[in-house]
């Protein structure tokens, strides 16, 4: 009963479809009709064909390929008019050139009908399949025969159908259920397809719709050879076309020919079917990415034609020269050369009689790229009718001249003009501004190393090296691929070829490394500076060990390649434009003048400091105002010379292989202290200048003579560029660098987890990941020595300006602005190096004592006369706050406070070489903003300022006085500022003490207790009143200090109040205002303290503590009683003075 059920649901099923069938037949049968009237009565305009259209469109594929034959008939026929009524020519014999008829009589198939035509016509091959191969030699006949059609001929739209007809043909054409048939060799499908574009659109079908016989096995036949060729040459030609065209070109029908040439490559797929038409179809691809290179616009520059044809020449490529297709080819070869290899020492005399039989030189054919009109290109395409019922008949005749014996000769031949192709095109390409051909490259990058790394052998390394250059690509895409691939070549075990090749291509990168960053181009420099550095991280640091760094000469042949590349003299390598654009405009120039004279005015610039609030050093307010500049100050940076040379990518990458040699050094176990002695060869380049600075300082010349001598100028960027090589290399041995190389490389890495490409690929991390702790002393031991050429004061003697040096002054006017730039600049990479340092040390910086000598060089440069100079400094003191565990520049100068104000006591000892440090004594007080922290360590410096601004101190030292004068007012605003809180201290601390004192004499006015609690209670009291002694004791110094401070500065400044000069009269003028109203608070604290001192005075004696008593009696000095009124009656005089000047300006502020 449920057999009977089953099949009369079956046979139900098969009614109702054999009706819907029927009914479909019934339509198409009225529109086919239709379409034959058509032929008889020519329309320009049809509704019945969009509605065949729409037909066709939504019914099913087993419904329709009942009817296929029956609606091909017609549309056959349309076609067929449609090509012979636009292949009607007229030929003038006169003058030989033909004209299309076409725009004289009216089509007897309009464009509009044949158009839709071939819309109908694609959806029908899209979802029915040819029945035999007959039945697809006629079809493919009528769509050649519209192929031949010019672009004067027919239409963009009727062209472009014919192309998309041949491609739903090829598409569809599927293996055979035969397993013995030769179709079950090849995939069907083009090899570097992306996603599913190239995917056909029958996936199950009916045992009826079957073909009887393989089309794919006569397609790759010898019969069917010379109309493959044809095919082949037909779709390039339609490509060339619009190419010529130009703006006229349709970029559509381009990217359609291209992809049904890939379409039809796939499905023939044998080197045998393929490798005859290999020379015409790779130079017609090369054609085309050679356009690609110039042409940006219209159909020739159009990207996804670039990437087409990228990928079809590409899967070419694999087919004919696979190296499992020409294997027997290739053993026979590398046999051949194996045997030379092998005899390579002994039979020398035999190889050179071998290479002097080869041929002397090898002739092939250019390809001309053309630029004609469209008519030029209509002349060009067209043919005469004759010769197309010539090719009708002969259509796929079989000849046999159509294959070639793939011999040994001929895989060497065609492989080296390949070669040549490639490389005039592929490297351009690899810098295409366009993602989508950049990943259409690495695909035909990665396709060829797969399948054809032995038989293109001569461009094997080419290959590599593009791939190297996609593997630092700005696309994340394009990259992450491109190091997946090298990864997993890296990862092969045994690959000993690759390994010889990377090095050849190491040593020959290197090489070739200063003439292309020195060159014009600066994205082929760049390109060639990332090939370099993506070879040596990939290859590990033996390599580099191995090849370059393996003997002293190899050493400094090495840094002397990167000493060129980054020296200050190439910056006049880059073009003309480029020079002229990178000079500041005449405004900038100016400005840049007026910097070089900063400083030289002290006086000018303390009107406006002392107006404001908060007075602050001029040369330092551009500095504050960078906050932002300060942020995006990352280290290691670009030298300022290289703008002129290239840009921070280029810069990152040579950098980026300074670091892993530097990197590679630290982790030779062979070769200890490799790294200090590599370290040395730059390093000598900054001792010789700082022996010749001191030659110099001992024979007295003066900068300009000593400038001018040959060689001396050369010296200073020969040190600048040195210190930018010792820079990288040491940054290279930190946990940022090793950071920065993860998060470049291993991202791909991160990347594969998820889309689980190449999982057993082994990778080279672990050859980078040097244990930092055991370097460490080897790092620190050589940025001692380094550190010790940096703070060499013979270097920062050199002149930033004119007359800014104490010596050899004389003369300096005439040194030209080369020599203050060029010192400006190696000061500048000197202090970023030593923020490098504090980087790759962390805390050790700090206790190896490298803080304490280079934190007050730092401060020094906050008033440089350099703007860059100073912007450098100030970043500088951020990165080693951060690195160093400070918060902030506060706190670490404050910690370290007392070297700095050591420093700077001793230096004021000798200020005729030191007359910069008034300027640093006020960018400390101001700037950082410690003063009120370390006002009790300011007493000494204040006692030498005073001396300094006497009458005898401004006769020596005319030009220190406004320096000076900035100092004294800032200590003298922070005295005020630190006097106001000494009452309110004062007067809490006596209220504290009173308390106490009344809470005792209740607690003695108790209950009597033991001896043994009286001894206790004795002791702890003695003990705390011991403490407070302590406290008060404290807080008096500190008022005498304050006060001792504050009374130096009006001692300083009284002086100055009868001067001419405005400038100096206001300065001394707020000197003296901060000053008595600091003495006012400090005799208010002390009247404070006078109360303390008697209660506990008092407490003392009732208690019997007379050792207490004594340290009390000791500190006491009469000179706490009275500051202010002494002071006021040395001021009295000079304020009188200053009145009596009758300057009305001066006259209102002390009134």
């Amino acid at each position: 009963m449920a057999d009977t059920n089953y099949f009369s649901e079956e046979e139900k099923l098969e009614e109702a479809n054999e009706g819907f069938r029927s009914g479909v037949f019934v339509e198409l049968k009225a529109y086919c009709l239709e379409l034959l009237q058509l032929l008889q009565f020519p329309k320009k305009r049809s509704s019945s064909i969009h509605s065949l259209f729409e037909l066709l469109r939504k019914t099913p594929t087993t419904s329709l390929q009942h009817c296929f034959d029956y609606v091909l008939f017609p549309l056959l026929l349309l076609l067929d008019a449609a090509v012979v009524d636009r292949s009607q020519q007229k030929v003038d014999s006169g003058e030989n050139s033909m004209m299309s008829v076409s725009h004289e009589l009216p089509h007897r198939v309009s464009d509009c009908v044949a158009e839709g035509v071939l819309q109908c016509l694609e959806e029908l091959l899209k979802k029915c399949r040819l029945g035999s191969v007959e039945q697809m030699v006629v079809v493919l006949k009528k769509l050649t025969c519209g192929a031949l059609l010019s672009p004067l001929e027919a239409s963009e739209e009727f062209r472009e159908g014919i192309i998309k007809c041949f491609k739903a043909i090829f598409m569809n054409l599927y293996p055979c259920p035969n397993d013995a048939c030769s179709c079950k060799q090849i995939s069907g499908s083009p090899a570097l397809a992306e996603n599913r574009e190239f995917q056909g659109h029958l996936d199950v079908l009916s045992e009826e719709s079957k073909p009887n016989e393989c089309l794919l096995e006569f397609l790759r036949s010898e019969t069917a050879s010379a109309a493959v060729g044809h095919w082949l040459s037909l779709l390039l030609k339609a490509a060339d076309i619009e190419a010529a065209r130009g703006h006229h070109g349709s970029s559509k029908l381009r990217i359609e020919a291209f992809m049904t040439l890939r379409i039809l490559v796939a499905k023939v797929g044998t080197a045998d079917a393929l490798a005859f038409f290999l020379p015409g179809v790779v130079s017609q691809f090369s054609k085309v990415l050679r356009a690609s290179k110039t042409t940006l616009s219209g159909a020739a520059g159009n990207t996804e034609a670039t990437n087409q044809a990228i990928r079809g020449l590409a899967e070419y490529l694999m087919i004919v020269l696979e190296d499992d297709a020409n294997k027997s080819s290739l053993v026979m070869f590398m046999d051949f050369q194996s045997e030379i290899i092998m005899e390579k020492g002994k039979k020398a005399q035999y190889i050179l009689e071998e290479l002097r039989q080869l041929p002397n030189k090898v002739r092939g054919g250019s390809i001309m790229v053309e630029e004609c009109s469209s008519a030029e290109v209509a002349k060009k395409t067209t043919y005469e009718s004759g010769s197309k019922e010539k090719m009708s008949a002969d259509y796929l005749k079989g000849n046999n001249s159509f294959h070639v014996d793939r011999t040994k000769e001929w895989v060497a031949q065609t492989s080296t003009h390949v070669d040549k192709l490639l490389r005039a095109t592929f490297p351009y390409i690899c810098l295409h501004l366009v993602k989508k051909v950049r990943l259409g490259i690495l695909a035909a990058i990665k396709g060829l190393l797969s399948r054809c790394s032995c038989t293109l052998k001569e461009s094997r390394s080419m290959l590599l090296e593009c791939l190297c250059t996609l593997a630092i690509d700005e696309s994340e895409d394009v990259s992450f691929t491109a190091q997946e691939f090298l990864e997993y070549l890296f990862g092969i075990t045994g690959n000993h070829q690759l390994q010889h090749d990377i090095a050849k291509i190491f040593v020959r990168l290197v090489e070739k490394l200063p003439n292309v960053v020195l060159g014009t181009d600066e994205k082929f420099a760049l390109s060639h500076a990332r090939q370099l550095l993506v070879v040596a991280y990939y290859s590990g640091p033996q390599l580099i060990i191995d090849h370059l760094i393996h003997s002293p000469v190899t050493a400094v042949r090495f840094l002397d390649v990167f000493a060129v590349c980054l020296n200050q003299n190439s910056v006049y390598a880059c073009s003309i434009g480029k020079f002229l654009s990178a000079r500041p405009s005449s405004l900038g120039y100016l400005h840049s003048l007026t910097e070089l004279k900063v400083g030289t005015n002290f006086i000018s610039d303390c009107i406006s400091i002392m107006n404001t609030a908060s007075p602050a050093v001029s040369e330092l307010t551009m500095v504050q105002k960078k906050d932002m500049q300060q942020r995006n100050h990352v280290l290691p940076r670009m030298p300022p010379w290289f703008n002129g040379i290239g840009n921070q990518k280029l810069y990152e990458a040579l950098g980026g292989v300074l670091r892993l040699v530097g990197l590679s050094l630290a982790s030779d176990s062979k070769g200890e202290g490799s790294l200090s002695v590599t370290i040395d060869i730059p390093l000598g380049n900054l001792q010789k200048l700082v022996s010749e600075l001191r030659k110099n300082e001992y024979s007295e010349e003066n900068w300009e003579y000593w400038y001018r001598r040959t060689g001396s100028g050369q010296l200073v960027r020969q040190a600048s560029t040195a210190v930018c090589i010792l820079n990288e290399m040491i940054f290279g041995v930190s946990e940022y660098s090793v950071d920065y190389f993860s998060s470049t490389f291993q991202r791909a890495r991160m990347h594969r987890k998820v889309t689980s490409d190449y999982e057993s690929v082994t990778t080279n991390e672990a050859s980078w990941k040097v244990p930092l702790e055991k370097v460490r002393a080897q790092l620190i031991d050589c940025i001692g020595r380094v550190l010790h050429e940096y703070l060499s004061p013979e270097i920062w003697d050199l002149p930033t300006q004119h007359k800014s040096s104490p010596m050899h002054s004389a003369g300096e006017d005439d040194i030209s602005l080369h020599f203050f730039r060029d010192t400006a600049m190696l000061h500048q990479v000197i202090i970023e190096g030593i923020g490098i340092f504090s980087m790759c040390l962390g805390k050790y910086f700090s206790s190896c004592g490298f803080l304490h000598s280079s934190l007050y060089l730092l401060l020094e440069n906050l008033i440089s006369s350099n703007a860059e100079v100073r912007s450098t400094s100030d970043a500088i003191l951020h990165v080693l706050s951060s690195s160093s565990g400070y918060p902030t520049v506060r706190n670490l100068v404050l910690e370290n406070a007392d070297y700095v104000i050591d420093s700077i006591c001793r230096q004021l000892r000798h200020l005729d070489l030191n007359s910069h440090v008034p300027n640093v004594l006020a960018a400390i007080l101001s700037y950082i903003g410690i003063a009120h922290e370390i006002l009790p360590l300011l007493e000494e410096p204040m006692h030498k300022v005073s001396s300094e601004l006497e009458i005898l101190g401004r006769h020596q030292h005319p030009n220190l006085t406004g320096p000076f004068l900035k100092a004294v007012a800032e200590i003298a605003r922070v005295s005020k500022h630190e006097s106001n809180s000494l009452p309110s201290k004062a007067a809490s601390y006596t209220s504290h003490v009173k308390s106490l004192i009344s809470n005792g004499e209740k607690q003695a006015g108790g209950v009597s207790r033991s001896c043994h609690d009286d001894d206790i209670n004795i002791s702890s009291l003695e003990s705390e009143w011991e403490n407070i002694l302590f406290k008060l004791n404290d807080s008096r110094r500190y008022r005498r200090t304050v006060g001792s401070i504050a009374g130096s500065c009006i001692v300083t400044a009284i002086p100055l109040l009868a001067s001419q000069n405005q400038a100096t009269c206001f300065v001394a003028l707020d000197i003296v205002e901060y000053g008595v109203a600091a003495l006012a608070k400090v005799e208010e604290a002390y009247k404070h303290e006078k109360d303390i001192k008697e209660a506990i005075e008092e407490t003392l004696h009732s208690h019997s503590f007379y050792r207490l008593l004594d340290t009390l009696d000791v500190s006491e000095e009469a000179s706490d009683e009275n500051r202010l009124l002494p002071a006021m009656n040395k001021i009295w005089p000079f304020l009188v003075a200053c009145i009596q000047n009758k300057n009305p300006v001066k006259s209102m502020q002390p009134l």
